[in-house]
C-alpha cells in the first residue's frame, strides 16, 4: 500500500512538471524559455520513469533516466549554440524576429500584434539652489487633500 501511494505521489509530481513544461513550451515565445520548458517536460518524464523502476523493482527505469540526462545535456549545449549564434545574428531572443530565417517557400507567420508601449518619461525631481523656494504646481497649493 505505501508502495503505490508513493507511486502515486512521483507520477502526479511527474505529470505536474510535465505540463508546467509544456505550458510554457506553447505560450512563450523567448528561445531560452522554450527549451528550458522542454527540459522540464524531460524532467517530468525521468520523474515518473524512475518511479516506475523502483515500483517494479527493474533497472530500466533508472537507466532510461540516466539515457534522458544524457540527451538533455547533449541538447542543451546545442539549443544554447544555435540561440547564441542566432542572437547574434539578429540582436534578439524573439522567437517572431527571426521570420527572415525561413524558407523561401514558407508562409509567412503572423503573429497577433501585440498593443504598442509607450515609453513614458519621467520628470525626475530636482532640488532647487539653497535659499530659492521651489515651484509648486498650483493644484498643490490650492487644493488640500485633507481638510
Amino acid at each position: 500500500m505505501v508502495e503505490e501511494a508513493l507511486l502515486q505521489n512521483y507520477l502526479v509530481v511527474g505529470a505536474v512538471l510535465f505540463g508546467l513544461g509544456l505550458l510554457g513550451l506553447l505560450t512563450r515565445r523567448n528561445m531560452i524559455v522554450m527549451f528550458l520548458a522542454a527540459e522540464m517536460m524531460l524532467q517530468g518524464v525521468s520523474v515518473s520513469l524512475a518511479a516506475w523502476g523502483r515500483y517494479h523493482n527493474d533497472w530500466g527505469g533508472q537507466i532510461l533516466v540516466i539515457f534522458i540526462l544524457t540527451v538533455a545535456a547533449c541538447e542543451a549545449a546545442i539549443a544554447l549554440a544555435l540561440v547564441m549564434g542566432l542572437y547574434r545574428a539578429r540582436g534578439t531572443l524573439d522567437m517572431v524576429v527571426w521570420q527572415s530565417l525561413r524558407e523561401d517557400n514558407q508562409p509567412l507567420y503572423v503573429d497577433e500584434q501585440l498593443p504598442e508601449t509607450t515609453l513614458e518619461t519621467h520628470a525626475w525631481p530636482q532640488l532647487t539652489p539653497a535659499g530659492v523656494e521651489p515651484a509648486l504646481p498650483e493644484i498643490d497649493t490650492n487644493y488640500r487633500m485633507r481638510v
